[in-house]
C-alpha cells in the first residue's frame, strides 16, 4: 500500500473473508472473542474437550456469522494435530489462530500436587505450541507483507504481577508464554505472521465464577476503570489485532484489565 493511500474506517477493522481458528471458544474469553469476529465477517472455527458444549456454542454463535465447531482435548499432541487437521481440511490458508483454552489450578503450597503442573502446562502452554507447529504451513499461506497471519495468544496478568490466590502452574504457564509470545514474534515476523498476546484480568467466566462470587466487588474497586472486564472489552481488543488496524504489532502484551496489572501500586 502506497505511503499516500488510507484504509477507510470500516476497511480497518473488517474481517470479511478471513477464516479464524479460537481455541476454547465455547465459552468465557473464547467465546467473547469468537463472537468479535464473527461480528467483524471472519469465518470462525470454535474447540473444545466437552462435544455438547461445541454443540451448544456453535448454536449460539451462529446468529453473528458463519462459525464451526471441533471437539478436541487439546492438553494432549496427537489432540492438537488432530484439530490442526481439521481446519487443514476446510482450508488450505488460515488467518488468525487464537491460542485461548486454558486451565487454572488453585490450592495452596503445602498441598499444591504434582498433576497440578502437567495438567495446566500442557494445556496452556504446551498446546498453544504444538498448534502453531501444525499450522504454520495454513498461516504462513494466508499472510503477506502488507496484511500478515494473526497468532493471538491469551496469557493473564496473573504473569504480570502476582495475584493474591495461590495459582503458581497457572502464573508460571502463563508468563512462560508470555515469553513465547516474543521468542515467536521475532522468529515469524519474516514470515509475515504476527505473535501476540492478550493479558485479560478479571472477566465473567467459568473459571473465574467462584472468585467473583467471592471478592468480585473488591476486584472491582481495585481497578482504576472501577469495573470488571465486558465481552465488548475482548471482542474488540481481539478484532483490534487481528485486523488491518493490528498489522504493525507483534511481540506485544496487551494487558485488558482496567488498569489494574500495570498501575499496581504495592502487594
Amino acid at each position: 500500500m502506497a505511503d499516500d493511500q488510507f484504509t477507510t474506517h470500516a476497511d480497518l477493522f473488517d474481517l470479511s473473508g478471513k477464516y479464524a481458528l479460537v481455541t476454547g471458544g465455547t465459552r468465557g474469553i473464547g467465546m467473547m472473542i469468537a463472537r468479535g469476529l464473527l461480528q467483524a465477517g471472519a469465518r470462525v472455527v470454535i474447540s473444545s474437550r466437552n462435544t455438547n458444549a461445541c454443540t451448544e456454542a456453535q448454536h449460539r454463535l451462529s446468529e453473528f456469522g458463519d462459525v464451526r465447531a471441533f471437539p478436541a482435548e487439546l492438553s494432549r499432541y496427537d489432540e492438537c494435530q488432530r484439530l490442526a487437521d481439521l481446519v487443514k481440511g476446510d482450508s488450505d490458508r488460515l488467518d488468525i489462530l487464537v491460542n485461548n483454552a486454558g486451565a487454572m489450578w488453585r490450592e495452596p503450597l503445602e498441598t499444591f500436587p504434582a498433576e497440578a503442573w502437567d495438567t495446566v502446562i500442557d494445556l496452556n502452554l504446551k498446546s498453544p505450541f504444538w498448534l502453531v507447529q501444525a499450522l504454520l504451513p495454513a498461516l504462513r499461506r494466508a499472510g503477506t507483507a502488507d496484511d500478515p497471519a494473526r497468532i493471538i495468544n491469551i496469557g493473564s496478568i496473573a504473569a504480570i504481577h502476582v495475584a493474591e490466590s495461590p495459582n503458581y502452574s497457572y502464573a508460571g504457564s502463563k508468563a512462560a508464554l508470555h515469553q513465547l509470545t516474543r521468542v515467536l514474534a521475532r522468529e515469524l515476523g519474516p514470515q509475515h505472521v504476527t505473535v501476540n498476546a492478550v493479558a485479560p484480568g478479571v472477566f465473567p467466566s467459568q473459571m473465574m465464577a467462584a472468585t467473583l462470587d467471592a471478592i468480585g466487588d473488591k476486584i472491582a474497586a481495585k481497578a482504576p476503570l472501577r469495573r470488571l472486564g465486558r465481552d465488548d472489552d475482548m471482542a474488540g481488543v481481539a478484532v483490534f489485532l487481528a485486523s488491518r488496524a493490528g498489522s504493525y504489532l507483534t511481540g506485544a502484551i496487551v494487558p485488558v484489565d482496567g488498569g489494574i496489572a500495570t498501575t499496581a501500586t504495592g502487594t
